[in-house]
């Protein structure tokens, strides 16, 4: 409601946003009780035929529309705003660099709980007495002994909760009929704030010593103060940078400052958590998508309300209220996983860094691989480049080997060299780590008489053998099926696997090691987090035993014992259609070599390859991490590639293809429009099916514009949002905006 004529309304408006995908707010007149309204507050409004819950952004004193045709707010649900200013003010910003709708935006930020009209703070029922009693009516109550305490105890306290009463022994029954006999009333009172926790004292005493690298960077970041300032915390694979970590958390929290601590995945959290609250004596709590609604918005209620100094949580934690934040740290910061990959699709640790400017807090990124865009922005001193070259605790580098396999004969796709070393390190009472990012059985399914493959039929892709269950299943939209015993096209049972698998490879494995255990830890085995739980303490305690597993191992696990790790297949990132492909496949080779050699044992690395000449094969045996990553940037340089440019993808979704690539020509005639009279540097891509065009039943479509800088994308956005307001989609049809995309399949 943008535009203001002679027939607008002139008077106090609200302007509300929704969670719609509609990218505009709506104009709302004040609530009937006349009450004001502070931008970031929950209302309920009448938003079509429906009652939803609303976010007021701000206030005006006109609108657009004639007065009848607003529409009151019907109840400001909260007596405050749900979010502190500054972080509403970085909401408002995410929707807009990400241009996506505002109310969306609130609504990605805020509990599932708080989605309807439940208040912040919730009510509770108290109790005192009616007045004062006479003699007679005490005398009353002589016959009843349990009512007549009762009586007593609230002659000496003053609104007493209804749990408190029952915590006394006095049943539910007894309340209510003194409360029949009008002699007690109830009467609802908001719940108060929980006290926020207190400085600590001596918040780290179990402080380790630190090692020279480690004591400068610890220096560096404390000569910042408590101001914004963002360090790229470069540390290989065992380096010590957790401890860097604590020890300036320690300083925050001497000071009664919060700390937000992110990780990439929900297996990593019980870890963190576990490693902190043996460090601070300090309350905690955990944010991430494993918990019930009712866990989270406890978690969430006392973040917000200052009662834990330490939050760790998964990408969406970066949206917690903090009312006293002091650090914010971003854990393995090259990750794919913080960033949201459907619906608002935000980079965690993008937004990492803009919310500590807007908090004015120190921002620490840390890797062992740091992503592209992260180390140029340290050599264009953006971020205080901060280097752990050295392992602490004495622990000697890894040695790597890349074996060829591409004449050799493999045992379940393992070559004779690797299992002579896995029988070697065994037998030295260590431990080793498999790794093969491929989980089920085999990922092929084929009929030798017909050539006939299990492929899904609601996807561009096959279907993967599961031994337990025996199933096929598709692993990019979830459907399956039971396993086949004769080929669906010719009927013959001469159906055969092709390729390997975790659970193939663990049962080879039982087999040949067979007085070792072998330890399956992929998606398929940790669904329930306390057989992951018995995993880990079994590989904790130092026995040894074989960990054959996914990218789940690749991600922060400490495995002291572990002496020799295996690469079953490194070429699956070789030759990937994404540009992408290689920096990915880089970063988890290095962390999952980075898992060997962690303590006092020295570690070994072995890579399997059919393609072991190839240049980013040879770079991991010959050079290190930051040089690999340095001639990737210079390859990105001169294909004018993120980081030297910015990308944005629109895709489309429809039941046919057609219907996509239609929608997308209708994009881009509106971007041509935007462009040509600009004169403007947007460079246009398609649009073209997507690389893998069909995804759970639907067909997708891409359409990828490119600047050379963040300010003219933007720019150039902002007017072609605007301009998809007047397309008006079909049935099924769907439309996204992927700022910063970093898939692109």
């Amino acid at each position: 409601m943008s535009s203001f004529g002679d027939k607008g309304y002139k008077g106090l408006v609200y302007k509300v946003a929704v969670p719609s995908p509609l990218r505009r707010i709506f104009d709302y007149l004040p609530p009937a009780s006349g009450e004001k309204i502070e931008p970031g507050t929950r209302v309920q409004i009448n938003f079509g035929q429906r009652k939803i819950v609303g976010f007021v952004i701000s206030q005006a004193d006109q609108s657009g529309l004639s007065k009848n045709k607003l529409k009151p707010i019907l109840t400001v649900i909260d007596s405050e705003p749900t979010f502190p200013d500054k972080l509403f003010r970085f909401l408002q910003w995410c929707a807009h660099y990400y241009q996506h709708p505002i109310g969306e935006v609130l609504n990605t930020a805020t509990p599932v709980k708080l989605r309807s009209a439940r208040a912040l703070y919730q009510e509770v029922s108290t109790y005192h007495l009616v007045g004062s009693f006479d003699d007679s009516q005490l005398q009353a109550l002589d016959r009843a002994p349990k009512q007549k305490t009762l009586i007593d105890f609230l002659a000496r306290r003053k609104n007493v909760s209804k749990q408190e009463i029952l915590d006394q022994g006095y049943s539910t029954s007894i309340i209510n009929t003194l409360k029949h006999k009008a002699l007690i009333e109830c009467f609802q009172t908001h719940a108060d704030k929980p006290e926020p926790f207190p400085p600590l004292i001596d918040p780290s005493p179990k402080a380790l010593p630190l090692n020279q690298e480690q004591q400068l960077a610890v220096d560096k970041i404390r000569s910042g103060g408590n101001a914004f300032n963002c360090f790229l915390l470069d540390g290989v694979t065992g380096s010590g940078k957790t401890e860097v970590y604590m020890q300036i958390m320690a300083d925050q929290l001497r000071e009664g400052r919060q700390c937000l601590i992110l990780v990439p995945e929900i297996g990593l959290t019980p870890q963190t958590v576990s490693r902190f609250q043996q460090r601070f004596n300090c309350p905690l709590s955990t944010l991430h998508s494993g918990m019930t609604d009712n866990e989270r918005l406890g978690a969430w209620s006392q973040a917000r309300d200052g009662a834990v100094g330490i939050v760790i949580g998964t990408r969406s934690a970066i949206f917690t209220p903090l009312p006293n934040p002091g650090l914010i740290i971003i854990d393995e910061e090259h990750d794919g996983s913080f960033k949201q990959q459907d619906g608002f699709r935000y980079s965690a640790r993008d937004l990492a860094v803009m919310r500590g400017r807007e908090e004015n807090v120190p921002v620490i990124l840390g890797s062992a691989t740091p992503s592209l865009e992260s180390l140029l922005n340290a050599q264009a001193n953006k971020f205080t480049h901060l280097s752990l070259v050295h392992r602490a605790g004495g622990a000697s580098d890894s040695i790597t080997t890349v074996v060829d396999t591409a004449n050799e004969y493999l045992e379940s796709g393992l070559s004779e060299q690797l299992l002579f070393k896995i029988d070697q390190h065994l037998s030295a009472n260590n431990q080793v780590l498999l790794f093969i990012n491929r989980r089920g059985y085999a990922p092929v399914l084929s009929c030798s008489q017909c050539s006939w493959i299990a492929e899904c039929d609601e996807c561009v892709s096959q279907l993967t053998v599961h031994a337990q269950p025996p199933s096929i299943r598709c692993h990019h939209c979830g459907v399956a099926h039971h396993l086949p015993n004769h080929c669906p096209q010719c009927n013959s049972a001469t159906l055969k696997t092709s390729g390997i698998g975790t659970q193939k490879l663990e049962k080879y494995l039982a087999e040949r090691f067979s007085d070792y255990p072998v330890i399956r830890i992929d998606r398929d085995s940790t669904r329930s987090k306390r057989k992951f739980d018995v995993m880990l303490e079994q590989i904790h305690s130092g026995e040894p035993c074989i960990l054959l597993g996914t990218q789940m191992l690749a991600k922060g696990h400490h495995f002291p014992n572990i002496t020799l790790v295996a690469i079953v297949d490194a070429d699956s990132g070789l030759f990937s259609p994404d540009f992408r492909g290689q920096e990915f496949m880089i970063q988890t080779l290095v962390q999952v070599s980075g898992r060997a050699g962690r303590a006092d044992r020295p570690g070994e690395v072995v890579i399997q390859s059919r393609h072991a000449a190839h240049k980013a094969l040879t770079q991991l045996t010959q050079s290190t991490y930051r040089e690999i990553a340095q001639s990737l940037l210079d390859e990105r340089r001169e294909a004018a590639m993120p980081p030297f440019s910015q990308l944005t993808l629109v895709r489309a979704e429809g039941s046919q293809l057609r219907h996509t690539m239609d929608l997308l020509k209708r994009v881009n005639e509106y971007a041509i429009e935007i462009i040509q009279p600009s004169q403007s540097q947007i460079q246009v891509l398609g649009p073209v099916p997507a690389p893998m065009e069909k995804k759970a039943g639907r067909f997708r479509s891409h359409l990828l514009f490119k600047a050379e800088t963040k300010s003219s994308m933007q720019q150039f956005l902002t007017q072609l949002v605007y301009q998809l307001e007047n397309i008006k989609l079909s049935r099924g049809l769907r439309l996204s905006i992927d700022v910063d995309p970093m898939e692109m399949i």
